[in-house]
């Protein structure tokens, strides 16, 4: 295959297809084989392909409803030091150290104080803010006291319960903790020593509910702690039903009292217990007696001790008990080898949890409160470590087994490493070696993201990319990682965002390293495009700031400005604080200053982010009037990219609508800006485009109310009026059919009127001599005002006066009801069918409308005045002669009934009520570019997947051009051997619903496509089978007089074009795997143009209709018909790229070009043939005109020749048929078939042509002029005489010939017979 790009130098020795626009070079150097890959393909954009919608995703609630503090801590410790429990018997030697100090070693009363002491300490660590308050050795009042008060002060956050029960009975099954009696608390306070007996009062958990109240967090350290948990579900039912039936109760018996504000909520309450219902806590004297509350508090220490105590510790002997106390460092200084511990325990925990956690329950215990988060990290922690001693720490809620995660050997390992280098660390500090821990974690994130996907299991390193977000040296590629995350679509994101990225990236806007900056803009726009809700924690946190700046950089690479601007679009997005914080950062200058930049995205979405910062913000459009805004976005209405063009005139549909008070000012900008749209972009070639035109003019519709009714009002009385009655003048575009040469060849033909033709033209009028921009509409209504007030044609701008603009506009939204795309079409009839409805709805009394006034214009501006004739002034007039019907005021609403004012005055109070629009229509434009930045940007396109050598993509396009290049090769015999055999050998035969107009091959699938009248089919040639029978669409009286196949190479789309001046493109038009033809595309084609005569040999009804000629290479349509220009269009940037006069004031028959963007032949009416060199100016582009032909020119057909001679043949109704050297100025040959032909077909490559006769006969001949063999009936048995032939066409390669008849009969017709 070859690759690289294409460079063609064209000659006019190439091989030339027909008007199907497949010109494949023959005869250069290129090997003709390998064209297919040069060749470029057209309508494959995401605009054509993808669904136009916003993005499909479910956002998780990864956002808290609420936050939640731990504000009070209530440590409540029942040790009675020196006095064991009753219950327990304990080993000697046992485990004694309570916070790390043994009692032993001092008085009871000191060690319980010193104790509690110590515990406090160890919680300030994780929740330095909180309330402490200590209960030592309590009694069951001042466990009350204590609660109460805490509860109280706390209001409606949390409050955490600690219980120590190791010097107490166990819990009962009751439901009841241990406390002290108040003799026995005396007795030791005044002698400072037991005695010899301790009354133990028992606790209801109950009664510790009620004083607790919710939300609490209680933890128990004791034995038997699970009962404490069980109970506690109970007591908590309990709760509920007892407020149920005092709430009943009250209910029954309003004055007996008053039920609780709220229901008692104590179930969502959170419990850690230490073991289970029927378990011991652990003896061993080398563990701390409260190894649980060691655990939630001091996690470090006890993972250090316990991991020594394992038989792994023999990895590193040396180090002892006594040793690892004296590891340097501090737990808050990640430096440190302490402190990276603790880092390293911090992401080891989090992503466990995150991992086998459901992800609402994730995001209740480890990311609503900070306090709660760190007990249960460290609660995973205390399981791993209980368990080995057959102890199962209880939690509620329950959360699964985490003790054997695959997580803990990481941070095993990073034990090891750290203990490994212990001794040398504790000789000189400068010795410590950083774990490798994160950068491994970040290389395994890598991994999974070479072959992550939606389908598989999500990073188990996610939680800790978050971690290392917080060093410096990681962070670089711990955000370039998370981008790369976070593009896998919106899926990534929500899980990203429930893992608690937000706050990290957040606070990461506040670094001035520029290395960040294209990683972090690439991040917020994943994060923004999938939740915009973001916008007000930026704007909070000044986050703006950021994008501002990255946005007015311009050393910053244009692609990164382009993720700032929409960044900032999302922000300003319906979002007044952020439209306030951004106008106050001059965004409104920083995106006009480079709307000129090469890259077509970042222009689209800075007028994207412009719409977004002046919709429905006044401050902002007058910022923007400033800086004339809307005057240096009109030159983005012919930006090459259509999404651009949409874009611009999206910003301006806002910039109408922001207006919140009216003035005269205000309105002028309005209305200049809405008529720079209607006269720019009504006939765009991109439905995108024209659809936002709807949308953008339905706000001049819905701010100009009243003047639209009135013109409604106009429209409806120039209807029923026959006064005005006007006959259109020119009639629309249609076809000559195969009836209308018969009739003008035919002898007797008197070239009577004939009434129906007529008809159907009268309904195709247009509204201006100087335009077919509503062909196949009704536009009387328009018209008829217009003439009245002595005007024709609607020209530039300031010759119009106000009621001429509102004219324009109305004109050109009803155009746009009859959009040959239907979509455009219903949007447009929405605006306008409010208007009209409005009319119904209001009653127009007869003597009021039948009245007629001297002078008086269309309807002006509205103001912000109550009537426009105030303040000395007066309307705009016209000229003295103009009279018009002027209808009454009509209410805006028909519900609302208003006296009607005066005949000489227009009140405008109706367009004056404040505040904001809802819009009659909307588009999905914006939300679809928005989703863009969701998706996936590798897969931005089909090329890039094409490129991919083993895509399936690329195996199927293969797969097409080695087909291709086999049936070009097998072609190359049937060519050379037909100049002399003969084509007579019917190979298909089938009838039409409808007589075929145009008939064209496939060439190289086996579908041969049929238009008639509205309709098109493709027929199967080779099988006989019909594929699809489908309408194009179009206005009923208009008829499909082109038919072509784009990308016939690739994936093959059919273009149909009308006599109505509309083209169409579809896909899937074969109907495969069940599936209807899809519309890809349509526009008006020949809108505005200035309609050419009829021919003077030709009936007054016949016309050429579409011409096309469709250029793959230069991706270049041509079109005319019954204009005197031939249009060009280019479907890449899906505008036009010039209008070519014919130099003929007759209608355009055939049209044909080279290929290679350079040469186009047109054939007309009036026998003359016209060549045009396009790389000239428009005006000296006809180079030559030959004038040998007297009758209509049914064909003109470029053909290349092996000696370089360039050629054209063309033929006429006559049936002369002439050879043209292009470099002469007459015919180098002439063949004269039969006298009077209605069709003709050159073969692209094969020396052969054909014609049909009047006579009902196809004639085939050689170059030469001789005569190969005639068909003139049908092949079978008794085979009936053909029909008279409407229409003939070769395939392109093959030698094959199709013939359309008059009685709806379709037969094809090659070299050899049937096999």
């Amino acid at each position: 295959m070859v690759t690289g790009d294409l460079f063609y130098s064209p000659t006019m020795s190439e091989s030339v297809d027909n008007r199907n626009g497949n010109k494949h070079d023959e005869y250069n150097n290129t090997h003709p084989d390998d064209v297919d890959w040069k060749l470029p393909i057209a309508f494959n954009k995401p605009r054509h392909t993808a669904t136009i919608e916003g993005v499909n995703c479910i956002t998780q609630t990864w956002r808290m409803k609420e936050r939640m503090k731990t504000v009070s801590v209530a440590l409540v410790l029942c040790l009675n030091v020196g006095v064991d429990p009753p219950d327990v018997v304990k080993t000697q030697p046992c485990a004694r150290l309570e916070c790390w100090i043994d009692p032993q070693l001092m008085s009871p009363q000191k060690a319980l104080e010193m104790i509690g002491k110590n515990l406090q300490l160890q919680y300030e660590r994780w929740q330095p803010r909180a309330r402490y308050k200590q209960s030592l050795d309590p009694t069951v009042e001042e466990v009350k006291k204590l609660c109460t008060s805490l509860r109280r002060n706390a209001k409606e956050e949390r409050v955490l319960f600690h219980y120590n029960g190791h010097g107490v009975p166990k819990p009962t099954s009751n439901g009841e903790i241990w406390v002290f009696n108040r003799v026995s608390r005396l007795a030791s306070l005044i002698f400072h020593c037991r005695i010899t007996y301790t009354q133990y009062i028992p606790l209801s958990v109950y009664d510790l509910q009620t004083w607790m109240g919710a939300p609490s967090i209680y933890v128990y350290d004791c034995s038997n702690a699970g009962i404490i948990v069980d109970s506690f579900q109970q007591f908590a039912e309990q709760h509920e039903r007892e407020y149920e039936m005092e709430k009943q109760a009250v209910q029954h018996n309003r004055t007996a009292g008053v039920a609780s504000a709220t229901a008692p909520s104590y179930k969502n309450c959170i419990q850690l217990a230490a073991c289970a219902a029927s378990q011991i806590l652990p003896m061993n004297p080398d563990l701390p007696a409260d190894i649980f509350t060691a655990c939630l508090t001091t996690p470090i220490t006890i993972a250090l001790r316990w991991f020594v105590m394992q038989n792994t510790s023999k990895l590193v002997p040396k180090v002892s008990l006594d040793l690892i106390d004296k590891i340097p460092g501090q737990l808050s200084d990640r430096r440190t080898m302490l402190g990276e511990l603790n880092w390293i325990f911090t992401a080891i925990t989090d992503t466990i949890a995150w991992n086998t956690l459901p992800r609402d329950l994730f995001q209740r215990l480890f990311r609503q409160d900070l306090l709660v988060a760190s007990l249960f990290r460290n609660f995973l922690l205390a399981e791993r470590i209980l368990r080995s001693y057959d102890c199962t720490p209880v939690s509620f809620p329950k959360l699964p087994p985490t003790f054997q995660h695959p997580m803990w050997q990481a941070w095993d390992l990073a034990l090891d490493l750290s203990l490994a280098q212990l001794a040398a660390v504790l000789e000189s500090e400068t010795l410590f070696v950083h774990s490798p821990f994160f950068e491994e974690q970040l290389t395994a994130f890598q991994v999974w993201l070479t072959l992550g996907s939606k389908s598989r299991n999500p990073p188990e390193q996610l939680p800790i990319v978050l971690q290392v977000l917080l060093s410096q040296v990681h962070r670089l590629r711990a955000l370039e990682l998370l981008g790369k995350f976070l593009d896998l679509g919106p899926w990534a994101v929500n899980l990203a965002l429930s893992v608690g990225i937000f706050p990290y990236v957040l606070k990461l806007l506040q670094s001035n390293a520029r290395e960040l900056r294209p990683l972090l803009v690439f991040i917020w726009a994943k994060i923004l495009a999938v939740d915009s809700t973001c916008q007000a924690d930026l704007v909070r946190d000044h986050g703006h700031k950021y994008f501002l700046s990255v946005l007015q950089d311009p050393t910053i690479p244009s692609e990164h400005r382009t993720l700032a601007a929409f960044v900032l679009a999302s922000i300003v997005n319906n979002y007044p604080a952020g439209q306030e914080a951004a106008l106050k950062g001059s965004l409104v200058s920083i995106c006009l200053e480079q709307l000129g930049d090469p890259n077509p995205l970042l222009r689209q979405w800075l007028c994207l982010c412009l719409a977004r910062l002046w919709h429905n913000y006044d401050a902002a459009r007058w910022c923007g009037v400033r800086d004339i805004a809307h005057e240096k976005l009109y030159t983005l209405l012919q930006d090459p990219i259509p999404e651009v063009r949409a874009a611009a005139v999206y910003a301006l549909g806002t910039f109408i609508n922001s207006v919140t008070k009216r003035s005269e000012h205000a309105n002028n900008i309005d209305q200049i800006i809405a008529m720079t749209l209607i006269n720019t972009v009504s006939h765009d070639m991109s439905p995108l485009v024209r659809k936002e035109l709807v949308v953008a003019l339905q706000w001049m519709v819905l701010h100009f109310e009243n003047s639209f009714v009135t013109l409604a009002v106009a429209e409806e009385n120039s209807r029923r009026d026959p006064v005005v009655e006007t006959l259109s003048p020119f009639t629309g575009m249609r076809r000559i059919g195969s009836r209308d040469r018969l009739k003008i060849l035919s002898p007797n033909n008197a070239y009577g009127t004939d009434t129906t033709d007529f008809s159907q033209d009268r309904m195709k009028r247009v509204s201006s001599s100087s335009s077919i921009s509503s062909l196949g509409n009704n536009w009387e209504f328009v018209r008829k005002p217009c003439e009245s007030i002595g005007q024709s044609s609607f020209g530039n701008l300031p010759s119009l006066s106000y009621g001429s603009v509102y004219m324009k506009l109305w004109h050109g939204l009803c155009s746009l009801d009859s959009d040959p795309h239907p979509s455009v079409a219903t949007m447009s009839q929405k605006v306008t069918n409010h208007i009209r409805n409005q009319v119904k709805e209001c009653s127009v009394p007869k003597e009021v409308t039948e009245a007629k006034l001297p002078s008086i214009s269309l309807p002006p501006s509205p103001s912000s005045r109550a009537s426009f004739l105030t303040k000395g002034e007066s309307l705009p007039t016209v000229s003295a002669t103009s009279e018009i019907l002027r209808p009454p005021r009509v209410p805006l609403h028909g519900s609302r009934t208003r006296k009607t004012p005066p005949i000489n005055t227009i009140t405008e109070e109706a367009d004056e009520v404040l505040g904001f629009k809802n819009p009659l229509t909307t588009s999905l434009f914006v939300e679809w570019n928005c989703a863009q930045f969701a998706q996936p940007v590798s897969l931005e396109s089909e090329t890039e997947s094409t490129n991919d050598i083993e895509s399936r993509a690329h195996y199927e396009r293969e797969w097409r051009y080695l087909r291709n290049k086999k049936q070009r090769r097998d072609a190359k015999e049937e060519q050379i051997r037909v100049a002399r055999g003969r084509l007579e050998s019917q190979v298909f035969h089938t009838r039409s619903p409808q007589p075929p107009e145009v008939v064209t091959f496939h060439p190289f699938d086996k579908h041969l496509a049929v238009a008639a009248k509205d309709c098109f089919g493709i027929w199967d040639w080779q099988t006989g089978t019909r594929l699809t029978y489908c309408t194009s669409r179009g206005s009923k009286m208009a008829r499909v007089t082109a038919l072509g196949f784009i990308n016939s190479h690739d994936v093959a789309l059919l273009m149909t074009g009308s006599d109505d001046g509309s083209v169409r493109i579809w896909k899937n038009y074969c109907n495969m795997l069940g599936r209807d033809p899809t519309l890809l595309t349509a526009w008006q084609a020949l809108a505005d143009a200035q309609p050419a005569s009829k021919s003077p040999s030709v009936h007054n009804s016949a016309s050429a209709g579409l011409i096309t000629s469709w250029e793959q290479r230069s991706l270049t349509l041509a079109v005319t018909g019954d204009v005197r220009i031939v249009r060009l269009w280019d479907a890449e940037t899906e505008l036009k790229k010039q209008d070519i006069p014919t130099g003929a004031d007759i209608c355009a028959t055939c049209l044909d070009t080279d290929g290679s963007g350079t040469l186009m032949a047109l054939g007309c009416g009036d026998g003359s043939v016209r060549l045009f060199d396009r790389r000239l100016p428009p005006h000296e582009a006809r180079v030559m005109t030959w004038r040998e032909h007297t009758a209509w020119v049914l064909g003109a057909y470029f053909r290349g020749t092996a000696t370089g001679a360039p050629r054209l043949i063309t033929g006429s109704l006559s049936g002369d048929i002439r050879f043209f050297d292009l470099r002469k100025n007459s015919s180098v040959n002439t063949v004269q078939t039969a006298q009077g032909i209605t069709a003709m077909a050159v073969h692209n490559v094969a020396d052969i042509f054909t014609c049909a006769s009047m006579n009902q006969c196809i004639s085939v001949y050689n170059m030469s002029g001789q005569n190969l063999n005639a068909i003139k009936s049908y092949e079978g048995f008794m085979g009936t005489r053909i029909g008279p032939v409407s229409c003939l066409n070769f395939h392109p390669y093959r030698v094959v010939l199709a013939a359309g008849c008059m009685d709806s009969s379709v037969s094809v017709y090659a070299s050899e017979p049937r096999r």
